[in-house]
């Protein structure tokens, strides 16, 4: 498949099939929250109980935002960009291009965003990735502040950079040789990985107990509303619903692939996703009788600590981190592929100057942000502001700008079952009402996802 470079030197770059596109779409939401943030909500918002919101919205949410994003991508073949100002145009809005990319700038930038963030702490995995093989990180003496050193100012400048190469390397190769040979590698190995530690951990004497306090279902927990607020905060972006990613992804997208049976697929994986590492975090920080956390400290400063009690640790102390390696580089390569497309489109880049662009801006944003805090906040920001926002525009674009019956007519292209009737009223307006619902929530409460 030829590389696209907007300028005539060749096709679109496309995914090769379905189930390429699938294992991308599931790259990239088998994400850094279903693994520090997902095993902490579960067990401390009721256990199993927590399962019945967080299931409820991940498949309503996934039947329509990720449909959604799917088919407008593939209906408009580019990114928000562009897709937002051909809906203008299709509605006939006066200077409806101008705008239309003036609005789809918002979901683009939030991506590059959030990928300036996760590049700073997937510097952070590569550095104990590195230390677990080498059997450093298991001598370690204060694991705490072996992880302040490192998440400080200036403080992992190297392995910054480090993970940044690395991602865009992959986004230099384009679609079908780099971002999905890169999932079809990484995915399975993810999965494969968190199994085998899962299996170890459950050996470990106090597992069992972890177990009890993640599974056995505390009902009282449902009838708190801030259960469901963080349920429904959980499902959103850990589908990475932002307008950005899944509709690129989409643009790539053949016309004889069903979205509706992919979105199943992503839901389905994304989920079990979240729940294996449920089941390897909550067992193993019990065992050691280490509390549970959420964030950075659970992944840097608490498992790091298990491993160091476990035999064998640092065989599975590596294992752990190369998978979370693994999920985090699936999810960056989804969030710079926004911003460079948008450049590849509508500045006529050839891809090799998109991503150097990219890179550059990445990296002169993303150094002065490599504390804690600093990185913390800015991911803050970014998601409880532009990454819902820029789900809500794509929603109100597909949804409402376009023509009466548009949306249904492309979701159902390469499907041989007719989508039943429940489509049309819950993505316009039940779709539309939880995403303006997660901003809000995420303004109140300072963060849902």
């Amino acid at each position: 498949m030829a590389e696209n470079t907007s300028g005539g030197v060749g096709a679109r770059d496309t995914f090769t099939g379905k189930t390429a596109f699938i294992i991308s779409c599931i790259g990239s939401a088998v994400g850094l929250s279903g693994i520090w943030l997902f095993p902490y909500r579960v067990s401390e918002m009721g256990g199993a109980a927590y399962l019945i919101p967080y299931l409820i919205f991940v498949v309503l949410l996934g039947l329509t935002g990720v449909i959604g994003e799917m088919a407008f991508g593939r209906a408009m073949g580019t990114g928000p960009m562009g897709a937002f100002a051909k809906a203008l145009e299709m509605r006939g809005v006066k200077h409806g291009s101008t705008i239309g990319k003036v609005l789809g700038f918002v979901p683009t930038v939030a991506a590059l965003g959030i990928a300036i963030g996760y590049t700073v702490v997937l510097g952070w995995f590569l550095k104990y990735t590195v230390a677990a093989l080498t059997g450093s990180l298991l001598n370690v003496p204060d694991v705490g502040a072996y992880f302040g050193e490192l998440a400080t100012d200036f403080g992992s400048i190297g392995w910054h950079v480090a993970a940044l190469v690395i991602t865009l390397a992959v986004m230099l190769a384009g679609i079908s040789k780099g971002i999905e040979r890169l999932n079809k590698v990484m995915m399975p190995l993810f999965f494969v990985l968190i199994v085998i530690i899962g299996i170890r951990v459950a050996t470990l004497p106090g597992a069992f107990a972890g177990y009890e306090y993640l599974l056995v279902p505390r009902w009282e927990a449902l009838s708190d509303p801030k259960t469901w607020v963080y349920a429904l905060g959980q499902a959103f972006f850990g589908l990475s619903l932002a307008g950005g990613g899944t509709l690129v992804y989409g643009s790539y997208l053949k016309k004889d692939v069903d979205v509706v049976s992919a979105a199943k697929n992503v839901v389905v994986f994304s989920t079990i996703a979240a729940l294996l590492s449920a089941l390897v975090v909550v067992p193993a920080v019990f065992a050691f009788g280490i509390d549970t956390q959420s964030g950075p400290p659970l992944l840097f400063i608490a498992l790091p600590q298990v491993f160091q009690q476990m035999p064998m640790g640092g065989v599975f102390c590596f294992l752990f981190f190369l998978a979370v390696v693994c999920a985090a580089i699936t999810s960056l390569v989804n969030l710079f592929e926004p911003p460079i497309e948008a450049l590849q489109e509508q500045a006529h880049l050839p891809r090799w100057a998109a991503v150097l662009i990219t890179a550059v801006v990445a990296l002169a944003v993303g150094v002065f942000i490599e504390s804690g805090d600093a990185v913390s906040n800015w991911m803050d920001a970014v998601s409880i502001y532009a990454m819902p926002v820029g789900a809500l525009m794509a929603a109100v674009m597909f949804f409402w700008v376009c023509p009466k019956g548009f949306a249904k007519a492309q979701a159902q292209l390469g499907r041989e079952k007719e989508i039943g009737r429940w489509f049309e009223p819950m993505t316009k307006y039940l779709f539309v009402g939880i995403t303006a619902a997660v901003i809000v929530l995420g303004i109140f409460f300072g963060g849902i996802g």
